[in-house]
């Protein structure tokens, strides 16, 4: 038996709005948002007392999504600091291919978006950089070379 695909990624925010902007800056579209709450949200994850705001967005093409959760109880909490560097175990980043890196990375300038390190060349292949988005998620950019 084998997975039929990757469902979503799902990232913990202190602030739903902004990070929703954010990504549909980044060019993501929002599909919708519910409450959760209740007896399966407590089992699946393991909490008591969940109330949890989430946000669901999609990819152009439609076959990626990434799941916002703001906890409303319990309250979320940090374990360290939000400008944790790439080599954390257990901390990646979510890549996103685009048309225009440079624009990418301007255009998300003024939602919060500031580089980890520079736009890097790839070879011949590709341009690439990583950039800290809402609640200091590593947000990975890739732009093909023609």
């Amino acid at each position: 038996m084998a997975i039929q695909r990757m469902d979503n990624v799902g990232i913990v925010v202190e602030d739903l709005d902004v990070a929703v902007a954010f990504f549909v800056e980044l060019g993501m579209e929002l599909e919708g948002g519910a409450e959760i709450e209740g007896s399966f949200a407590d089992r699946c994850t393991g909490l008591d007392g969940v109330r949890c705001g989430i946000a669901m967005l999609r990819t152009p093409d439609g076959h990626s999504r990434l799941e916002l959760a703001k906890y409303r109880s319990p309250v979320a909490i940090s374990v360290g600091p939000r400008n944790r560097p790439h080599n954390v175990l257990g901390t990646h980043r979510v890549m996103f291919a685009v048309d225009d890196i440079e624009d990418t990375v301007a255009r998300l300038r003024p939602h919060g978006a500031e580089l980890v390190g520079g736009i890097a060349r790839f070879e011949d292949s590709y341009l690439l950089c990583y950039l800290r988005g809402p609640e200091g998620v590593i947000v990975g950019l890739a732009e093909q070379l023609r």
